[in-house]
């Protein structure tokens, strides 16, 4: 893995944890926990693998975005606000590797 991948799934986990600092205003409402460095931990493995199994020795973005939903869906934790309007994890995440930039 490059080190702007291991940074970006790294600032991805930070932006669960701290949505106002990524622009992610309207979604940090309905975050009660975010995700722990465990599931970066999670992630990083997650997206070797899948470039293993594709038979490539790197991790593409693309990697990271395929598998993002799959390892932070229920490790975010969202409060009874989210239930009441519908907002589920997988919306979450989805504004999340919108609004967060690759290498920034």
């Amino acid at each position: 893995i490059s080190e702007t991948i291991g940074k970006y799934i790294v600032e991805l986990v930070f932006a669960t944890r701290n949505p106002e600092a990524y622009g992610l205003k309207d979604e940090a409402r309905y975050i009660l926990f975010g995700v722990s460095p465990r599931a970066g931990i999670s992630l990083y493995k997650a997206v070797k693998a899948l470039a293993y199994f594709n038979k490539r020795d790197y991790v593409l973005p693309e990697d990271v975005k395929s598998l993002t939903s799959d390892v932070f869906n229920h490790r975010i934790i969202l409060n009874y606000e989210a239930e009441a309007d519908g907002v589920n994890t997988r919306q979450i995440v989805t504004s999340l590797l919108q609004k967060v930039a690759i290498g920034g």
